[in-house]
C-alpha cells in the first residue's frame, strides 16, 4: 500500500469537508449490534502488564476481549509497550512478535487493533511505536513516539520519531500518539489541522502525575474539537506504579467512559456526524495561527482501506 508523506504548515481545516447535520450532543449512543452512520465503535483495554512477558500479556488481552464480546469492526486500543511494560531492554523486547500477534488477533476477532511495541532504530537505540492493524490483519501504519520521556531516561534508550501518522479507519481519520506526547499540544494541533478526528493514545503514565493525565486528556479533546481515546496501564513495574484512569473523551470535553485503577475494557460509540457538525458550527480550528506551530512531516493515507478478506 502506498503511503503519502508531506511536510505541512497547517492551514486550519479547509481541506476537510463536513456535511453532517447539526447537533451539539456527543452521546455514546450505545446500541448493541448496530453500526451507526458516521459512527465508530472504540474500546480501550486497561490491565496490569506482566513485566517483559509477552505470552502472559497476550493471554490477558485475549481473555478480556473475548469476555467483552465486542462487535466486529471495533477499534481496540492497547497501552504503550503493552506486552512488555516500559522496558529499556530493547534487544530483548524488540523481537517482532507483537505485530504478528496483533495481526492474528485482529483477524480472529474481526477488529482494528492499536498495539504498543518496540522496534530497533538505526542509531543502536530503539523506537517506541504504535501500529494500526486492520481487521484483515494489514498493518496500515506505524507511529514512532515523537517525544521520548527524557526525565525518565527514555531518550537514552529510544530515538524520537519524526512524523505524525494519520490513517482512515472505516471512514474516520485516526491519529495514534504515545504517553508523553500528551504534554505537547502543538503536536496535536498539527494533527487536527491535517484532518485528524480521533486521537488514540496508549500510555504508561505514572501514578504521581495522574491528575495531569486526566486534565490534559480533556483539554486536548476540547482544544482540538476531537475525540480522545486514551488507555493507561495499572499495577507496577520494577520502577513505578500506575493508576490507570483510562478514558474516552468527546470533543466537548464530556467523559464517555472512564476507568479507575482496576482492569477494564472501556467502550463507546463515537458520533462522527456530531464531531463534524461541531467543527463546522464552531470553527475554532480555522483560526489557528499556523506560523506559531512550525511544521512536521505528516504521513497520511486518508482514503478507504478495505483490508478484510473477501467473502467466500
Amino acid at each position: 500500500m502506498k503511503m503519502k508523506a508531506s511536510r505541512i504548515v497547517p492551514t486550519g481545516t479547509s481541506s476537510v469537508v463536513y456535511t453532517a447535520s447539526p447537533t451539539s450532543q456527543y452521546s455514546t449512543r450505545r446500541r448493541i449490534g448496530i453500526v451507526l452512520d458516521f459512527g465508530m465503535r472504540v474500546a480501550a483495554v486497561q490491565f496490569d502488564i506482566a513485566w517483559e512477558d509477552k505470552p502472559a500479556n497476550h493471554a490477558t488481552v485475549e481473555r478480556m476481549l473475548r469476555q467483552a464480546r465486542l462487535p466486529s469492526g471495533t477499534f481496540v486500543l492497547l497501552p504503550e509497550l503493552g506486552d512488555t511494560g516500559f522496558s529499556f531492554d530493547v534487544k530483548k523486547i524488540a523481537d517482532g512478535r507483537t505485530l504478528e500477534w496483533a495481526r492474528t488477533l485482529a483477524r480472529d476477532l474481526d477488529i482494528w487493533v492499536q498495539p504498543g511495541f518496540a522496534e530497533h532504530a538505526t542509531d543502536g537505540r530503539g523506537r517506541n511505536c504504535a501500529a494500526i492493524v486492520s481487521p484483515g490483519g494489514e498493518i496500515l501504519g506505524i507511529y514512532r513516539k515523537v517525544h521520548p520521556f527524557s526525565y525518565g531516561r527514555e531518550t537514552q534508550h529510544y530515538s524520537a520519531g519524526d512524523r505524525i501518522v494519520i490513517r482512515e479507519c472505516d471512514g474516520t481519520a485516526v491519529c495514534p500518539l504515545i504517553c508523553y506526547d500528551l504534554r505537547f499540544p502543538e503536536l496535536w494541533r498539527l494533527a487536527s489541522s491535517s484532518g485528524a478526528e480521533v486521537f488514540t493514545i496508549g500510555a504508561s503514565w505514572p501514578r504521581p502525575r495522574q491528575a495531569h493525565w486526566r486534565a490534559l486528556l480533556i483539554a486536548r479533546a476540547i482544544e482540538n474539537q476531537a475525540y480522545v481515546v486514551a488507555v493507561n496501564r495499572i499495577g507496577s513495574d520494577p520502577q513505578l506504579s500506575y493508576a490507570g484512569g483510562s478514558m474516552i473523551v468527546a470533543p466537548g470535553g464530556e467523559i464517555l467512559d472512564e476507568a479507575g485503577d482496576t482492569p477494564k475494557v472501556l467502550t463507546a460509540e463515537l458520533d462522527l456526524a456530531a464531531l463534524r457538525s461541531w467543527r463546522a458550527e464552531f470553527p475554532a480550528l480555522r483560526d489557528t495561527r499556523s506560523e506559531l506551530l512550525g511544521s512536521m512531516l505528516v504521513d497520511k493515507s486518508i482514503h478507504r482501506h478495505d483490508a478484510r478478506p473477501a467473502a467466500g
